[in-house]
C-alpha cells in the first residue's frame, strides 16, 4: 500500500478549539487522514460536527489549534486551493464572464488572457449563452455554476467544496452533480467535498470520511467500490449502491441523533 507521506493532503492530529467567555468549544478532535492526488474525497457528518471548519482550515481561511496539515504543491505555480461555498458568492456587479475570471484578475492576468482562459470553462458548465448576463438575471443553479466555473478557471491543485448544491431543488441538484462528475472525470483534480447527503457522497466519491457529532472525529473511512465512469442516476441502480447506503446510515445514525439531542431537536 502507498505511504500516506506521498498523499496530496495529509492531516495529523488536527484539532480546533474556539474560546468562549467561560471555557472553550472543541470543534475538531484530533483528525488523522490523507487524500490522494486526483481523488474525489467526500466528508459526511451531522450538522455542527466541524465539517465546514475543517474545509476552511484546508483553504487557509482558519487555523488549526493543534496538529499538522500538509498539502503537497506540484509544479507550475498554480494556486494550491480554491473553494466553492454553499452560500451565494457571485459578485453582483460583474457579468458571468468577469465573475469567472475574477481569480485570474487577482493573479494579474491581462483581460485578454483572462477571457481566453475562461471561455472554455464557461462552455464546460453550460453557460456560454449567458456569459454577458449578471447574477440577478440567473437562476440559483446557474449562479452556482458560475461559482464552480470561477474555481475551475483558477486551476487550483485542490478544489474544496462546501455543500455547493445544498440550497438547490432536487432536479437542479442532480443536473449539477452530473456536470461536476463529468468535469472531474475529464480533469481528475483532487476534490474535498463536504455533504450531508448519503446519496451524493456515494454517487460522487472515491472514499467517504464519516465524522462523529461534535467534537468532530473520524468514525469511519469507507471506500466506494462502484465502477467509474459513473452516471449520476444509473449508479443508484447498481447492486452495491443500496448496501453502501445502508452501511453509511448504520455508521451515521447515532451521530445524527446525538447532534440533534445536543441542539435540543429531540
Amino acid at each position: 500500500m502507498a505511504e500516506p507521506a506521498k498523499a496530496k493532503i495529509l492531516l495529523e492530529r488536527v484539532e480546533k478549539r474556539y474560546p468562549t467567555p467561560r471555557s472553550e468549544v472543541e470543534a475538531l478532535g484530533g483528525l488523522d487522514f490523507h487524500v490522494w492526488d486526483g481523488e474525489f474525497f467526500c466528508i459526511l457528518g451531522p450538522s455542527g460536527c466541524g465539517k465546514s471548519t475543517l474545509l476552511r482550515i484546508l483553504a487557509g481561511l482558519d487555523t488549526a489549534s493543534a496538529g499538522r496539515i500538509r498539502i503537497t504543491s506540484g509544479a507550475g505555480g498554480r494556486p494550491l486551493t480554491s473553494m466553492v461555498f454553499q452560500e451565494e458568492s457571485t459578485l453582483p456587479w460583474m457579468s458571468v464572464r468577469d465573475n469567472v475570471a475574477f481569480g485570474l484578475e487577482m493573479r494579474g492576468l491581462s483581460r485578454r488572457a483572462r477571457h481566453e482562459r475562461v471561455g472554455p470553462i464557461i462552455q464546460k458548465v453550460g453557460l456560454s449563452h449567458f456569459a454577458d448576463y449578471y447574477p440577478h438575471q440567473l437562476s440559483g443553479g446557474m449562479r452556482q455554476r458560475v461559482s464552480i466555473a470561477r474555481a475551475l478557471a483558477n486551476d487550483p491543485e485542490v478544489l474544496l467544496m462546501d455543500e455547493p448544491f445544498a440550497s438547490l431543488d432536487a432536479q437542479n441538484r442532480l443536473i449539477l452533480q452530473a456536470e461536476l462528475l463529468r468535469i472531474w472525470e475529464e480533469a481528475r483534480k483532487t476534490v474535498v467535498y463536504i455533504t450531508h447527503s448519503l446519496d451524493e457522497a456515494i454517487s460522487l466519491g472515491d472514499r467517504i470520511l464519516v465524522m462523529t457529532a461534535r467534537p468532530g472525529r473520524i468514525k469511519r473511512l469507507l471506500a466506494v467500490d462502484l465502477p467509474r465512469p459513473r452516471d449520476i442516476v444509473s449508479v443508484r441502480a447498481h447492486p452495491r449502491y443500496a448496501a453502501l447506503h445502508q452501511e453509511l446510515w448504520d455508521v451515521l445514525e447515532d451521530e445524527v441523533r446525538q447532534s440533534r439531542q445536543a441542539q435540543g431537536e429531540l
